[in-house]
């Protein structure tokens, strides 16, 4: 998400930040490459003009180019200004208004934005992350297939849908819908509506009659965030016409310019709720507005990588974890472990993309040809080992290596840079379990598993989190040279020669 806009505004920012003082000649001149930056990354025009604008008038002040570190003031007033357009002017944008059982959500869009999909995925976090009792109704009774695509849905994640009546007008099963949330006791209906190719009438009366029955608690709209403007345009028709309270954003996970999200706001004065990052029914994330500046100005969303590592680890497990991690006993099996939480986090670049000051490392590991392959090649040698040798990676002499990486399918090369890796990875450990009070990595598992979730991370400075990445990275292994994951202890690689290339 926004990789090509973060590339080049981080271009434009090492400039400024390198210099000790800054005239106002200095601050216009990048300035302009900014507004260059957003119209290449799609924004709107008049967004991009007043953004420009706005930043403008805070940044040629006598407190940035008097201030001791002029290039991070700049930043700074960049980064807020992005929240500003990002946010709007209200406080809390992430959540759904699901009171009143049961509480009508009507889906709404184009044909081909998601929106199935989405109402799926938005039926799976209200069932798991907020308790409530959902039920899911499509009304497209013209695609063929769309209510049996919903139904089939709602069996993987475990939700209940409607059943199918044929022959029924969409206004019907809308009416039917609410008399079964009604009486079924649900918290939460989500009525799924027919899209269309283009925007028309016959869409609109349709839309605009299941409304007028089921009044929503919340109309989200589902678009494409692969269209770019055209994403917004469809925003503000469907709000001229019905009234939508937020967006969902979908395939922002792709290689689109991102500019949708930004103009969004700005345009239609609608908040975008959520954004899809994929196929999969956990690939949803809230739209937090401060965090999303902070991807797009490389300082990373490290209280997103907590909450994925809490997703992914139990708190019991990992206080078993820092026990043998102080006593230095790290073997394969807690390597192995490592690298199916990374798995299950989303992979090598979805961690990196969340940490402070990662986003150029992102680049170096993606040209060194290191991918998620790798991971699951390790995993592979390591499940090609028995019980013994997991537990004791120091009896592995030449000829088990040769029986290892033949039962993996690899070469012996392998083998001995993942055996390498374990030894760093077991010496920083060690030296982490050690460090500060209570040992740097107690206080990790803390911070993430204590009362609250994470604690102190959102009101963290962004820029103080990157030096700070900066700092351990300098103080790990050469060859390592990356951040421990949170659960305690995924090494992410910075050495990478040679690491990606497949014999």
């Amino acid at each position: 998400m926004f990789e090509n806009l973060s590339e080049r505004l981080s271009g434009v920012f090492d400039k400024l930040t390198k210099q000790g003082a800054l005239s106002e000649d200095d601050v216009k001149t990048a300035l302009r490459e900014v507004r260059v930056a957003l119209l290449e990354a799609d924004v709107s025009l008049p967004v991009a003009r007043d953004f420009v604008k706005a930043v403008g008038d805070k940044a040629t002040g006598q407190a940035v180019t008097k201030s001791v570190t002029p290039g991070q003031q700049v930043v700074k007033i960049v980064h807020d200004e992005l929240v500003h357009v990002l946010a709007g002017d209200e406080g809390e944008i992430g959540t759904l208004k699901v009171d009143n059982a049961p509480a009508p959500i009507l889906m709404v869009g184009l044909q081909g934005g998601g929106k199935t999909t989405t109402t799926a995925k938005l039926a799976k976090r209200l069932k798991e992350k907020q308790g409530k009792r959902v039920l899911m109704a499509s009304l497209d009774v013209y695609r063929p297939a769309a209510m049996d695509q919903l139904k089939v849905l709602g069996e993987q994640i475990g939700v209940d849908t409607l059943p199918i009546v044929p022959g029924q007008k969409p206004a019907d099963i809308a009416r039917r819908a609410k008399q079964q949330a009604t009486m079924g006791g649900y918290d939460v209906y989500m009525l799924d509506t027919a899209g269309r190719l283009s925007i028309d009438d016959a869409l609109m009366a349709e839309v605009e009659e299941v409304k007028a029955i089921t009044t929503p608690r919340e109309t989200l709209l589902v678009v494409d965030g692969l269209t770019g403007q055209d994403a917004v345009h469809t925003a503000e028709n469907f709000d001229g016409r019905i009234g939508i309270s937020g967006v969902v954003l979908t395939r922002m996970d792709g290689d689109g310019r991102g500019g949708a999200a930004l103009s969004m706001r700005a345009v239609t004065g609608k908040p975008i709720k959520f954004v899809g990052l994929g196929e999969k029914m956990d690939a949803l994330e809230e739209f937090h507005p401060e965090r999303i500046a902070g991807r797009i100005l490389g300082m990373g969303d490290i209280v997103a990588l907590v909450e994925k590592a809490q997703e992914t680890i139990e708190a019991e497990q990992a206080q078993r974890m820092i026990k043998r991690f102080q006593k230095g006993q790290f073997n394969m099996n807690d390597l192995k472990m490592q690298l199916e939480q990374m798995q299950k986090m989303g992979g090598m670049e979805s961690i990196m993309g969340m940490m402070p000051g990662m986003g150029k490392m992102a680049k170096q590991v993606q040209d060194a040809g290191f991918d998620d392959s790798i991971i699951k090649r390790q995993i592979a040698l390591v499940n090609s080992m028995t019980k013994k040798e997991r537990a004791n990676p120091a009896l592995l002499q030449a000829s088990r290596k040769k029986r290892i990486a033949a039962g993996a399918g690899l070469e012996v090369a392998e083998l001995n840079k993942l055996l390498k890796m374990h030894r760093q990875m077991a010496d920083m450990m060690k030296k982490m379990g050690k460090m500060g009070k209570g040992g740097m990595l107690k206080q990790a598992v803390k911070g993430m598993f204590g009362k609250g979730g994470p604690q102190g991370l959102e009101d963290m400075d962004p820029a103080k989190m990157a030096e700070a990445t900066k700092a351990l990275q300098g103080a790990m292994p050469k060859g390592m040279g990356g951040l421990p994951g949170l659960g305690g202890g995924m090494g992410l690689p910075s050495n990478l020669s040679g690491l990606g290339k497949k014999k």
